[in-house]
């Protein structure tokens, strides 16, 4: 082996290069920890929805101001929902499933204020309901409550997230859920964990396409402003130089 082939094997300082494998497998670690982890704890609001748009012009001023509220208001029929499915799953008598399903229904408000946490406690209540509760053979690993709650949550956090953040915590999820499957099966032979992956990813998807949509009307709507903008900068530029013009014209004339 050449000196010259030795040098390109290595890195300044006497390192040798990492392989595209090795690449790969740091952006998707890198990836992960700042979608999942890093500022995990972060408090960010859901925001008032606009009201700039053709229904909500149309709606008297104290009906406007109360409709920037209806995600919030959703989202906390959500949480209502996990909780009724959490009872009525079990008839409402067992004191440990009802405070489950309180932390689903917590989970879900999560979302409101901490998106990135709801998501880690919604995983949390998932194991807690499949501990405590007492569910039907098909309904391992995720019990009512727990699958109505992670579905909620991953479709908010997702609407409030990017697609990158939507597809970690769809294959977290999944990870759990063949976990759960495969080294802690608890006797059951039916799993759920295939119908939720599946449902779950239709929700996702629907979201990406609305991100989506809603990046090309943004993009759209910022390149009219451009051009509008630069039009009448135009149209003033063009203005000055008639002006100039006529001035000239005069001012010509009268010299002459």
């Amino acid at each position: 082996m050449t000196e010259t082939t030795q040098t390109q094997m290595t890195q300044p300082g006497g390192r040798r290069p990492r392989s595209p494998e090795f690449q790969l497998a740091m952006d998707v670690s890198r990836g992960l920890r700042q979608d999942l982890f890093h500022d995990a704890f972060a408090f960010r609001p859901l925001p008032r929805m606009r009201t700039d748009g053709p229904v909500t012009r149309s709606l008297p001023p104290a009906l406007r101001d109360k409709v920037t509220l209806f995600p919030h208001a959703l989202v906390v029929l959500a949480g209502l929902l996990t909780l009724l499915i959490s009872l009525a799953a079990n008839g409402g008598g067992d004191l440990a499933q009802f405070l489950t399903g309180l932390m689903g229904m917590g989970a879900v408000l999560l979302t409101l204020l901490r998106p990135v946490v709801a998501f880690w406690s919604s995983l949390v209540v998932a194991l807690v309901a499949a501990q405590y509760g007492n569910w039907w053979d098909s309904d391992w690993p995720w019990a009512p409550g727990a699958f109505v709650t992670q579905l909620v949550v991953l479709t908010v956090v997702a609407m409030r997230t990017r697609p990158r953040t939507a597809a970690w915590m769809w294959t977290l999820t999944a990870a759990y859920g063949l976990v759960m499957e495969g080294f802690f099966p608890d006797g059951h032979t039916l799993t759920n964990t295939m119908p939720f992956l599946f449902v779950s990813a239709l929700a996702l998807l629907v979201v990406t396409v609305w991100h989506v949509r809603r990046e090309a009307v943004q993009k759209v709507t910022a390149q009219q402003t451009v051009t509008a903008h630069e039009r009448s900068k135009r149209t003033l530029l063009e203005e000055r130089t008639t002006i100039a013009r006529e001035l000239h014209d005069v001012v010509a004339h009268h010299m002459s």
